[in-house]
């Protein structure tokens, strides 16, 4: 028996984000702040080239070991199954379009910075729910996970916390409009 490199898309992304924290929180402290946040809408200027390059890195950076591990338990745990059955590439592109689309909305309507990976956990929370999807028909894991999972999130987001629930929406629409314009791979 050998160890394999099941989900390549999925595990790179987990190890790049496990070496840029280690590295922001060893050799370079500032490393997550100036290539993985994407400012809010009073810091954002759309003529800074590097604002551009954040708005798909953020979801690369965690603010510690707990937001990280948390991101990535249900990334590990959902992702493999979806890159089996989207593709490694077309995984990686959903991750880049709910990165951007998170990180794009956040830099134009809220004013706090935003980073790390649960726009994307949410994407593939949602998207997961339509592995067994078939035309003309709405899963009904599809309907109970939206109410779930988004319910709670719009719930949350009257507390005051330091978690962007905003991103989660956000990332949930995506991962429920791939699930219902992305045919899976058979």
């Amino acid at each position: 028996m050998h160890i394999k490199y099941n989900s390549p898309t999925v595990l790179t992304y987990a190890f790049v984000s496990a070496i840029v924290l280690i590295l922001s929180q060893t050799l370079l402290p500032s490393l997550t702040t100036s290539l993985f946040m994407v400012p809010g809408k009073n810091q954002f200027s759309p003529r800074d080239i590097l604002n551009w390059v954040r708005v798909f890195t953020h979801v690369i950076g965690h603010a510690n070991w707990t937001h990280l591990i948390s991101n990535f338990s249900f990334i590990l745990l959902i992702g493999p199954i979806l890159e089996e059955t989207y593709g490694s590439l077309s995984l990686l592109f959903m991750i880049a379009v709910t990165a951007f689309v998170t990180g794009i909305l956040n830099a134009f309507l809220l004013p706090t910075a935003l980073l790390g990976a649960s726009g994307v956990v949410f994407m593939m929370i949602l998207l997961a729910s339509f592995t067994n999807f078939k035309q003309g028909e709405i899963p009904l894991t599809f309907i109970l996970v939206l109410t779930l999972y988004l319910g709670r999130e719009i719930f949350n987001s009257f507390s005051n916390n330091n978690i962007s629930e905003f991103a989660h929406i956000v990332g949930g629409f995506c991962g429920s409009l791939f699930g219902f314009f992305r045919p899976a791979r058979r």
